[in-house]
Order: C-alpha cells, then sequence, then structure tokens
C-alpha cells in the first residue's frame, strides 16, 4: 500500500523514492506485473492473492520514476476490468477489531480499489479514501455504489498530501508504508482518536527474497513508531504464507 505514490506504497526518509521495490526499466516492470497479475488474479469477492493481512501486489510494482509508478498501478487496475485485485473482502485484522471503534469520520491511506474503505462506510463511518491511481478510485466508487454507501475519493499523492490536523476519529494504513508519512496520521487524528496500521515486517524475506529490507517494518519497529500513543493490539506473526505486523493506537486525550 504502499516516492509519489498514492500506491506509492513503501517509502521511508532515509531513503529517496523508497516505494520503488525493483529499480528496473518501465518496460521490465510491466513484463513483471503483468505475470503477476495472470498468476494472482483473484474474482470479486475473493480475498487477497498471496496473504490476507501481508504482502500483496503493490510488492511487486516498479516504476522508473513517479509517473511510471503511477501509470503501472493504473495499468493493473485497468487489466482487472471487472476483478479486483485485492479483492472486495476488508483485511482480517480490520474486521477483526471492527467493534473497538466508535463511530466517527474515516481515513483509508492508500486506499486502492476501496475494500477497507466500503467497509468503513457500511458500518457507518464517514470515510475519505486517498490514492494516486485514478483507475483504482474509480472501481472504489464503483463498490461503493454497489454496497450503496458513499465514500468521498481523493485523488492524490501521499508523498505531498496533508491531513488537516485533529479532523479524524480513525485512520486506517493497511500493506503501506511511507515512514515520513505516519506523523500526518497523528497528527490527522483527533484526540482519542484510533489508528490501525498493518504492514509486512522483515521476516517475510523469507518468503519472498527478492524485497528490499527497507521497504519492511524491522521487528518491533511499529510498535516504536507510535509509543507515544496508547497501544491496546500489537502483534508481530509469522507463519507459512508471511511475516505482518499489526497494530490499533489510541491518540492519547492529552
Amino acid at each position: 500500500m504502499r516516492s509519489t505514490m498514492p500506491k506509492i506504497r513503501m517509502c521511508s526518509p532515509e531513503i529517496p523514492n523508497m516505494h520503488y521495490l525493483y529499480r528496473s526499466r518501465r518496460a521490465v516492470s510491466i513484463c513483471v506485473l503483468m505475470l503477476f497479475l495472470g498468476i494472482f488474479a483473484v474474482r470479486p469477492g475473493k480475498a487477497d492473492p498471496i496473504h490476507p493481512s501481508g504482502t500483496n501486489a503493490y510488492q511487486k510494482v516498479t516504476g522508473a520514476n513517479p509517473e511510471d509508478d503511477r501509470q503501472n498501478w493504473d495499468g493493473i487496475y485497468q487489466k482487472a476490468k471487472n476483478h479486483y485485485v485485492y479483492g472486495k473482502e476488508p483485511a482480517a485484522f480490520l474486521k477483526e477489531n471492527i467493534e473497538r471503534l466508535a463511530l466517527g469520520r474515516a481515513l483509508d491511506v492508500a486506499m486502492g480499489e476501496g475494500r477497507n474503505a466500503v467497509y468503513l462506510a457500511k458500518k457507518g463511518f464517514r470515510v475519505d479514501g486517498v490514492d494516486f491511481s485514478a483507475v483504482a478510485l474509480r472501481k472504489a466508487k464503483l463498490l461503493a455504489r454497489e454496497n450503496r454507501v458513499t465514500i468521498n475519493a481523493i485523488y492524490a499523492d501521499l508523498s505531498a498530501y496533508q491531513i488537516k490536523p485533529e479532523t479524524y476519529d480513525l485512520v486506517v494504513n493497511i500493506n503501506f508504508l511511507h515512514r515520513g508519512f505516519i506523523e500526518q496520521i497523528k497528527k490527522g487524528l483527533r484526540r482519542g482518536g484510533y489508528v490501525i496500521f498493518e504492514n509486512p515486517t522483515v521476516d517475510h524475506l523469507k518468503h519472498e527474497p527478492g524485497l528490499v529490507r527497507a521497504y519492511l517494518l524491522e521487528k518491533g519497529e511499529l510498535k516504536e513508531l507510535f509509543k507515544d500513543f496508547e497501544i491496546l493490539v500489537y502483534r508481530e506473526t509469522v507463519d507459512d504464507k508471511g511475516a505482518v505486523a499489526s497494530l490499533i493506537a489510541r491518540k492519547p486525550l492529552l
């Protein structure tokens, strides 16, 4: 999720353009992407192609520059047509913990095709979803219409996007890592607001050794990044499908 990335998906302040996981030329990247989609294409309503709460297609994307990255993602979503690359079901971690959360205004970071945003809207949240793929945003709106809910789809690059301070009661960041954006998440939450954050960890390299370590969370890193919040749920899971860190934290009231 996930650098000019609204699917920029993985970025770090220490390393420029971190969302470009493989720095090959655009032609090579498109071939890899099309091969990947051919293998892992999912039908509507199916779960994520690789891991319900772990690494997904975004970690295969290559771009020689930000505009190439945007075009690559538009191509992925366009090729899928009526199918959804990540499926239509929400991330399992979000679904498992939805009852912990008070209703209010929510932001879905790197929303993609809208599976999590639409789920939140169905639960009664007023939802904004940000992404830099126009194709993904169109599909997210279609999914919302299909489910008879409304979401506010925002076309923007998260490397430059500014969240208005103390705007949201919930921010969801799933399968996307832009370390420089975490302060935006914190500032954008109202006091007492919640963040749900989930992303693959370095242990996932055992499953996909071609990934760059800097794009994955280090062990214990996610907990450290939110040490100034009240951490309600934290776990790092490693299984035969992958490795992921999951967190729910609450912004202090004072």
